[in-house]
């Protein structure tokens, strides 16, 4: 599970002239830019399509036609070729496919995605990690065939629970033997790297069941195993029914129960040779999901799709959440580069076409050094090796005593972080209210 982007909902401001600087900056880069000398770019790959909407989930994704997803796939296709010849000064060492459920769109046209960024963007030579989300419900052999043959070697299933009945509450469309038999599947074509999602504090749920669910799965192996504790979310189904005040809430565990439901996940987890190496994830040594982890130390990603978010050159911005509106814009850039001569570079043509993709983007905002020194605390501290001195000085040019020197003292005197000669991370009792303990990090 991923859901990074959401992130850019703080950000309001728009920064539109930010776009034409920085696509024209990028072009500058492909001739000045020796390849040994490319930043890294992670690509997210937003596919808004699932078989039908999960009673908990708010992300932006609904059940579509087969018409629907193909005009969204030739969108998102324009989208990634509008980036060609302005790439050259990075390269992909992560792709994640998330969603929605990539898995219910065609295989081929995953396919098809995979192609046209191989052909656009410049992928890392060695161990590219490329992930896609998928349902249980919704994989057969003849897709996980297709992932591997266009270079996807990362399976990330979204079970949830093992138990059948917490997935019928959570309005799954899938069973734990659906999962078990696709899971066997994916292990049967040669698939050695697979992250299961599971999710606790769930409705009904009990300590025993969640144990059950934690060892079912950690038993088959999986190199990686996330597990996150449900948030109600307004605007889903599941805000309506156990609305504060309500019979129903009284079916959630309380908050007691779902710390220690956190504590004994990572006490099962370690039993069976997993490390938290982030707040949410556990894994295998040498099965980190790097994808995820370059968000928390802040490298450059690019969005592509509905809704995907994007942190690029020092500044943020998001992609539009109405779907016809982002197939009638891609279509528009799509024309006007048919229309006029590709070759002709004059400003006004750039800027005709950039003002196409401008119906594209949303929430532009040029991060301040504030911006940037606070994301590096909120987001790297979520790392379970915490954060470097040294590398907050490398990209600040200030000592973050400087800083956060106050602050720091005084979550230390609460035992809420540890500060070593060069590493600061969260305590045990710092990752249990992370949120509160991050939040005072923010400058403004």
């Amino acid at each position: 599970m991923i859901i990074l982007h959401r992130y850019c909902k703080r950000y309001r401001n728009s920064f539109f002239i930010r776009e034409v600087v920085i696509i024209l900056e990028i072009s500058k880069d492909v001739t000045l830019c020796d390849r040994s000398e490319r930043k890294d770019l992670g690509l997210y790959i937003h596919i808004p399509f699932c078989v039908k909407k999960c009673d908990y989930c708010d992300f932006l994704s609904a059940p579509g036609t087969e018409q629907n997803k193909k005009d969204y796939v030739e969108a998102l296709l324009t989208e990634i070729r509008s980036y060609e010849g302005r790439t050259g000064a990075y390269q992909v060492p992560t792709i994640f496919f998330g969603g929605g459920t990539p898995s219910c769109i065609d295989p081929e046209d995953i396919n098809r995605i995979m192609q046209e960024i191989r052909r656009v963007f410049s992928i890392r030579n060695k161990d590219p990690e490329i992930t896609i989300e998928v349902n249980p419900g919704t994989i057969t052999r003849q897709k996980l065939l297709c992932y591997q043959n266009a270079g996807i070697n990362r399976i990330s299933f979204g079970l949830q629970s093992t138990d059948n009945n917490e997935l019928v509450r959570l309005g799954r469309i899938h069973s734990y033997e659906e999962f078990l038999n696709n899971y066997e599947l994916a292990r049967s074509l040669g698939f050695h790297n697979i992250n299961v999602d599971l999710m606790s504090a769930l409705p009904g749920q009990t300590l025993a069941s969640w144990e059950k669910t934690l060892r079912t799965i950690a038993d088959l192996k999986p190199e990686h195993i996330s597990a996150y504790s449900l948030i109600i979310e307004e605007g889903t189904a599941f805000f309506d029914r156990y609305r504060p005040g309500s019979p129903e809430e009284k079916e959630l565990p309380n908050e007691d129960l779902d710390r220690e439901i956190y504590a004994r996940t990572k006490q099962i987890l370690e039993e069976y040779g997993y490390h938290r190496y982030e707040i949410s994830n556990y894994a295998k040594s040498g099965y980190e999901c790097r994808h995820n982890d370059s968000y928390w130390i802040g490298t450059d990603y690019l969005g592509l799709g509905l809704g995907a978010s994007s942190l690029l050159n020092g500044a943020r911005f998001c992609n539009m959440h109405d779907i016809k509106q982002y197939i009638l814009a891609c279509n528009t850039y799509k024309n006007r580069r048919i229309m006029t001569n590709i070759e002709d570079n004059s400003v006004q043509n750039v800027i005709l076409l950039q003002d196409d993709l401008l119906r594209i983007r949303r929430d532009w905002t040029e991060l301040t050094l504030e911006d940037q020194m606070e994301e590096f605390m909120f987001l790297g501290l979520r790392r379970c090796e915490g954060i470097r001195k040294s590398t907050f000085f490398q990209r600040f040019e200030k000592d973050i005593n400087e800083v956060y020197g106050a602050v720091l003292q005084q979550l230390q005197q609460q035992k809420l972080i540890e500060i070593e000669e060069e590493w600061i991370k969260l305590t045990e009792f710092g990752i249990d209210i992370s949120n509160t303990v991050l939040s005072v990090f923010l400058l403004n």
